[in-house]
């Protein structure tokens, strides 16, 4: 089979020469992911050349159709040859996979942003991405909480007395250790890495086995979490995000790494301690995760050698490269402050710079371009996408055998200013 490819505006067109039957339907899949993965939204395929195509061919097509409308893309048969018109016919999908007339590949016909959102972005040109900054709520701030005492997961361990259950309010979200149940004693052998977000909670439990778990609101009802410690941002405004900030790297080979992308996120807001929630498609992340319940006598000593190795599970390389993940957390750059039992300074940093994130990785699929909703979408991703696992966000920056950090192609960043911290030794 034969790929060529031509570009015209937002569209690419790709055509196809050759059968597509079973063993060349993947390769079809391949050639148009591959082009999804590069940022292309708007795809079109020629099969004029194609003398043969089976329903391993169709379910590709209707595959690539499905995922690209839920993104607000779009994705047609633009020319066919009879026989491959005939099968689309026989599947009933003339309807769906076939453009319409009025669908002109030439006059680049695609879906367009508003005006009324066009004028509120803000081009921004930086040396390793291209961003874009809308503006959503621009006097929206956050109150950070700590909640709980994170330095016993250093020195002893949580008993049922640090801990409490949690119910965090729709426009909250928060990373921490926690679990997913109804009770401490329920939850005691199962605490692991958190994640709440968009009305979805997420976690990866410590009882063997390694299998993230996560439960997704209906609605407004919010499900309550137990919470050994968290670091929870709730926005002051329904809209609790002041600006939204899209990025893409310049480059394909040459992905943006984490520190700059939160150094850049800080600059355009405009102050030093942010909030953020990010749904990016990612290049690997470097981690780490709990690998027993932290509980207060269980001989803790997870960050002294050589237990740590029986407590905790590091990324030897990057993780979950040609993922799309969600991470969540806060930034601080200079002073710590009240946050300073939370947070870790990141190296390799123009300025001191510190955080805490959390990230959530699940099968690939594109990030819709534009404004888009911070909830709707990490709905969407757990609704539709397989869960694939949940770490700590760690710059692994051993000299002979680290990982380096997290990088990634493009996404999109909800971020809004800390205007409060305040903590509570448990998390009531």
């Amino acid at each position: 089979m034969q790929v060529t490819k031509r570009s015209i505006g937002k569209v690419v067109e790709l055509k196809i020469e050759g059968r597509v039957d079973g063993y060349w339907a993947d390769h079809l899949g391949a050639a148009v992911d591959h082009e999804i993965r590069q940022g292309s939204h708007h795809i079109r395929l020629d099969l004029s050349e194609v003398p043969y195509l089976s329903s391993a061919g169709i379910g590709v097509l209707v595959r690539f159709y499905r995922d690209l409308k839920s993104i607000q893309g779009s994705f047609a048969v633009s020319n066919y040859s009879r026989t491959v018109l005939k099968v689309i016919e026989l599947s009933k999908l003339e309807g769906v996979l076939l453009a319409n007339a009025s669908e002109s590949l030439l006059t680049d016909e695609v879906p367009r942003v508003p005006t009324e959102i066009s004028a509120k972005v803000r081009q921004v040109g930086r040396s390793e991405a291209k961003y874009e900054l809308y503006s959503l709520a621009p006097e929206a701030t956050l109150e950070c909480r700590r909640l709980g005492d994170p330095t016993l997961l250093r020195f002893r361990g949580f008993s049922k007395e640090d801990c409490a259950t949690v119910r965090f309010s729709e426009t909250s979200f928060a990373i921490g250790l926690g679990a997913l149940g109804d009770s401490f004693e329920e939850c005691r052998g199962r605490f692991g890495e958190l994640v709440l977000a968009g009305g979805a909670v997420a976690y990866l439990p410590t009882d063997g086995t390694n299998v993230p778990d996560f439960l997704l609101a209906a609605g407004t009802n919010m499900p309550d979490v137990q919470v050994c410690y968290a670091i929870a941002c709730n926005g002051t405004d329904p809209q609790p995000f002041s600006n939204l900030i899209r990025f893409e790297a310049k480059r394909s080979d040459a992905p943006v790494a984490f520190t700059t992308l939160i150094e850049s996120c800080l600059d355009m807001t405009v102050t030093d301690q942010i909030g953020v929630v990010m749904i990016a498609e990612s290049a690997g992340v470097v981690g780490a995760s709990l690998r027993r319940s932290p509980l207060a006598g269980a001989e803790f000593g997870a960050f002294e050698f050589p237990a740590i190795r029986e407590w905790l599970s590091f990324t030897s390389e990057r993780a979950f490269a040609k993922s799309v993940v969600l991470v969540v957390g806060v930034a601080v750059r200079g002073k710590v402050d009240a946050l300073a039992s939370v947070v870790r300074p990141f190296s390799n940093t123009s300025v001191p710079l510190a955080g805490h994130f959390h990230a959530v990785a699940f099968s690939y699929r594109a990030v819709q371009k534009g404004q888009i909703d911070w909830r709707t979408s990490i709905k969407s991703l757990f609704e539709q996408q397989a869960l694939e696992g949940v770490l700590h966000l760690i710059n692994d920056d051993r000299i002979i055998s680290g990982s380096g950090q997290s990088e990634f192609v493009r996404g999109a960043c909800w971020v809004a200013p800390i205007a409060s911290i305040r903590t509570e030794d448990t998390p009531a």
